[in-house]
Parts: structure tokens; sequence; C-alpha cells
């Protein structure tokens, strides 16, 4: 991506070389472009992988395009479904390199988790971008190889294939990212007329967003002002917010006052659902603010539970989900550990009909109906009760109804509320 906002001016030459000589001096020279999204010290020279989301944004002749650059790593998956759960479109880049393609896309490899989890946050449109094509000479064959191999998988989860794209690319040289021309694309040129990536992003569809639902902010970050006082960033999953509107903060009792809010780096007004925004707080302690929370009108809060049902899909799984499995849940950008109370019934994957109730396990490509009960994250802790999360029903807002479950590392489910209660 780092590559690609320089193309289109978003980075200016003074940051390009300040970043090539820092990734140099590291000895991580071929960092150089993902250092513009890499900010931290970790992520630059520790591990020199991303691990938190980065936000950047971009323009293309008829799209303005928020980027929530999510990281790759197994480790950090948590940080990766609290990015994917503010998106509307994916774009997947995979490494056309022998036996790197592989490495992620075998049973177990984070390709293949990523777009599960995608999908199942809602996401429908996804463009492939198969980059570093020019490390094995542009071969037409390895291009078409991995798209048929990830086209299969797109359809077995979920996509539909009207929405899903694929372009080849070279990041490090810059080709097909912009324009398709130049000494360094006479290798793909030869072979490939489709569209540039731009051209792709320009052609994604916005989807429809829910501006007449009660306001519901999922805060996925907090961090003081240098001098507007405690801020949160998030998307906008239903409503509008207001300057000088009073919010509430659930879980919890207090209220805040939205003193700025920001967007693309301007001040504006209000913001409405499917924006992501900084909203600048007062008349609130930071201390009451956390990742998870949701902000929501004094006359329309979002209901709290420790227990609810679900409809959930299993995913390919080895060993079977059981009543009483212990399992870490994921709500936007809050995770808490939660357990598999009931299984209610199984349902038919097309029509939702019961197939079977009070089944023994779940195994994998199951659909089902669960009840799942919040827990208290350890044993020694003093609190004797399950602290609830603001959660609703699918059927009243989508974003805020959407669930992940993992276990042991691992994805096992992903699905949506249908009831919940304290």
């Amino acid at each position: 991506m780092g590559r690609l906002l320089y193309d289109l001016g978003r980075v200016d030459e003074k940051t390009r070389i300040a970043n090539e000589r820092g990734s140099s001096k590291a000895g991580k020279s071929s960092f150089s472009w993902a250092w513009e999204l890499d900010g931290t010290i970790e992520e630059r020279e520790s591990r020199g992988i991303t691990m938190d989301i980065a936000l950047q944004s971009l323009t293309t002749p008829h799209r303005q395009v928020t980027i929530l650059d999510a990281p790759g790593h197994k480790d950090f998956i948590p940080n990766m479904i609290s990015g994917a759960s503010q998106a509307d479109c994916a774009l997947l880049v995979v490494d056309a390199g022998t036996g790197e393609f592989e490495a992620g896309f075998d049973r177990g490899g984070q390709t293949r988790e990523h777009l599960l989890l995608v999908r199942s946050l809602g996401v429908s449109q996804v463009i492939v971008a198969v980059n570093k094509l020019d490390q094995v000479n542009w071969d037409q064959s390895r291009f078409e190889e991995i798209c048929g191999l990830l086209r299969a998988f797109l359809v077995q989860s979920g996509y539909p294939s009207s929405k899903s794209s694929f372009i080849p690319v070279s990041a490090m040289l810059g080709v097909n990212l912009i324009n398709c021309t130049g000494p360094n694309a006479l290798g793909l040129s030869k072979w490939y007329k489709g569209p540039t990536l731009v051209d792709l992003l320009d052609t994604l569809e916005p989807p429809t967003r829910d501006i007449a639902s009660p306001l519901r902010m999922p805060i996925s970050n907090v961090f003081r002002g240098q001098s507007s006082g405690t801020a949160v960033t998030g998307r906008i999953c239903g409503g509008v917010v207001q300057v000088g509107e009073r919010l509430r903060v659930l879980p919890g009792d207090e209220s805040a006052l939205v003193r700025l809010i920001d967007v693309e780096e301007q001040s504006v007004p209000w913001a409405a659902a499917g924006t992501n925004a900084i909203l600048y707080l007062t008349s609130i302690d930071s201390i009451h603010l956390s990742i998870g929370s949701v902000l929501c009108p004094l006359s329309d809060i979002v209901p709290l539970a420790t227990v609810f049902t679900a409809r959930i899909i299993v995913f390919d799984i080895q060993l079977p989900i059981t009543t009483g499995a212990s399992i870490e849940l994921f709500h936007h950008s809050r995770d808490v550990p939660a357990t598999i109370s009931k299984l209610i019934a199984t349902l038919d994957r097309a029509s939702g009909v019961v197939m079977k109730k009070n089944p023994r396990v779940l195994t994998k490509g199951t659909s089902a109906e669960v009840e799942i009960s919040l827990r208290v994250g350890t044993l020694s802790s003093p609190i004797s009760s399950a602290r609830p999360i603001p959660l609703e029903s699918f059927s009243v807002n989508k974003d805020m109804g959407r669930i992940l479950v993992r276990r042991g590392g691992e994805t096992i489910s992903a699905g949506e509320s249908s009831a919940s209660y304290l």
C-alpha cells in the first residue's frame, strides 16, 4: 500500500527517502514501502511485520477510499478482526513466489482464515492482488493457477463471483498499480490487458448506509488529543452523530459531550453511518472509555448482554464443538472469554429450518443455533460475574449483530446474534 500511496501523491518524496534510509539502516531495505503504514519501532525493526491497524486514505477519479491496513500474521488476528469489522471491501495481497502462496493457502494458512473472517464480518467485495509476479518472470500460468485456487475458495466461502476481482501486480516496481507501462511492465503487458489496481478500486460499490437507525459507534481506539482532550476512533455502524451531542458510553453509566469530529483529517459538523471518524469528547474521564465500548444516544441505548443466542456456521475444524466448550468471543474490537452454554439446534444452511434439536456436537460445515454465555476471565478474578457487552440482534443492526468465535488460536465459527438477555 505504501507504493500505491506514493504513486497517488499521498506520500511525499521527503518521507519516501526517509523511509528508504531508515529501513536500509535497520537492515530491512525491502520493507521501505511498508514503513509508510508500519509506524512503530516494533513493527519496523523488532518484528518487521504489521501488528496493528493503520489508517490512511486515497482518492480515485470516482471514490474516496479509507484504507485500514490490517496485520496478516497469526499472532495479531485480534487486531485484524478489529480492522476487518470496520471494512466495506477487502483488498487481499498474496505472494506469487513459489511456495509462498501455498504456505498461506494450505490448510491452517492465514490466507484462508483472513478470507473467512472478512466474509463473516459482512464484506462481500474482494480484490485479490497477486503480488511479486515479477519474481516468477510474469508467468501467466502461475497467475492463473493462483486465481483458480482462490476463485473456488471464494465461492465456497460465500463471496459472490461477480464481486471478486483478480489482478497481477508488482508493488516494489510499481507495475499495474496506477498504470501498466514502462520497461518494468513489458513482461506483464505481453499477456495482460485488463484494469489496474486503481481502476478496480474506482469501481467498488459503496454499500447502503443505515442513517435512519439510532447511533451506534463501537470504539476501536482511545487516545489523548494534543489540545482537544480525550479522543476515540471507530466506524459508525448506524445513525448520525453531531458536534454538541451528548452520548452514552456502554457498558457503564457515563456520558460524554462531542466537542469535535474529524473525518479524513478534516473537521466536520456531523458524521453518518459507514464513516471512520475521530470524536473528541469532553465531560468524561478517559478511564471510562475503553476499546470495545459503544457510543449511543441517551434516549436509545444499545442493549447489554451476558447471555445470548446466535446462529453460527462452523468452519473447517478438527475438534467438534460441544456444550460447555470454552471460546473467545469477538465483537468488533472487543474480545471476551465465553462458553457455548447450550447447543439448541442444527439448521438447514439454505432455509434455516431446524434439522435436529439439542444435538450432542457440532462438526465442520454445520449451521446451528447456540446459546453463548460470557464468563469471568480468570478463576482468581475478584469479579464474581461476567461484565455484559453491548450487543444487538442481527435483524435490528447487522453490523452490531455479527460475532466471531475462536478457540486455541483458530477461528472455529462465525454468525449473528438472534436474541440477547442479561
